[in-house]
């Protein structure tokens, strides 16, 4: 099993206000506990210029103008009150971007089984027309089109572990069967979506966890709606938004997830994407803002990948 690893240092360039939660330290904890011998045999590869127009993939053009139009050449620009840029922001949502496509490209080549992308910003916020939650473009949902568009596969899953809902991903693919949205989250919580009657054209399933609950609550919640709605889609890939603040460290939240968790719901993914995907499975990094449990489980989530 060959798990491949995309990072940039351009990632660390997009930054955010002092406190911010989503910061550059987040991707150097990850990028340091990856240095482990654990992880000697991953296919590490430096992230790719995305095409600019990619994002229309998921976006209007006239959005992706607006949003380049807000790049501050100094200092930092706010999109809301929650997400700001900076004069690197839009070259590193570009190359995030392209680590995106390039990982859906390497696993219908074969170049790799399964990839994990660590960037920044996070994207599965960002709705069709409205940067929110940290996030300026939808990676998942660009991934998703892009591998509908040059892969020409029919059926995409997108599964979010985030602790906060995808409202983004929902927005963009809420009447269309052929993406499977699936989300785990914590409700009532930011961005307020994510209840289990948003089903979209029947390809929105929605897992919504009350605060305080663990483990258990959230392998029943995968084992009986997410995992089941996956075999009866049948895609042809599967694509996490794999946020890692359901860690029961993380500030920004109160599910108590172990890094175990991530370990776990990710083999169950990797056996759907045996199943019914030739093993083409593709993780993109959404949140997490607790250092040690960010890292801690990302280690897990990525030894699980090159597990096979």
């Amino acid at each position: 099993m060959t798990t491949r690893l995309y990072s940039h240092p351009i990632y660390l360039e997009h930054l955010t206000p002092p406190g911010h939660p989503e910061r550059p330290d987040r991707l150097r904890a990850i990028a340091k506990v990856l240095e482990h011998e654990a992880f000697d045999s991953l296919d590490r590869v430096e992230s790719p210029m995305g095409d600019p127009e990619s994002i229309l993939l998921a976006h209007p053009r006239h959005y992706a103008e607006r949003i380049e139009a807000n790049i501050p050449t100094t200092g930092m620009a706010r999109i809301d009150a929650d997400t700001s840029v900076s004069p690197k922001s839009w070259q590193a949502a570009l190359t995030g971007i392209g680590a995106a496509t390039a990982a859906v490209d390497d696993v219908f080549s074969r170049r790799a089984d399964n990839v994990f992308v660590a960037s920044r910003p996070p994207g599965h916020h960002a709705e069709k027309i409205k940067a929110m939650g940290f996030c300026l473009f939808n990676n998942a949902a660009i991934a998703a089109r892009h591998a509908q568009k040059i892969h020409g596969v029919e059926r995409v899953a997108i599964v979010d572990w985030d602790v906060h809902h995808g409202n983004g991903t929902q927005d963009i693919f809420w009447d269309d069967p052929t993406v499977l949205y699936c989300s785990t989250h914590q409700m009532p919580l930011y961005p307020g979506t994510g209840a289990k009657d948003e089903t979209g054209a029947g390809n929105i399933v929605n897992a919504p966890l009350a605060a305080n609950t663990g483990s258990d609550t959230f392998r029943d919640a995968f084992e009986t709606r997410i995992l089941p709605s996956i075999d009866a889609f049948r895609p042809e890939l599967i694509i996490i938004s794999a946020g890692f603040d359901a860690h029961h460290r993380d500030p920004l939240a109160e599910i108590n997830l172990v890094e175990d968790d991530f370990s776990w719901a990710t083999g169950k993914l990797m056996d759907r994407a045996g199943r019914f995907s030739s093993n083409r499975l593709v993780s993109l990094l959404e949140g997490g803002y607790d250092l040690q449990g960010l890292a801690l489980s990302v280690a897990a989530h990525v030894g699980r990948l090159m597990k096979g």
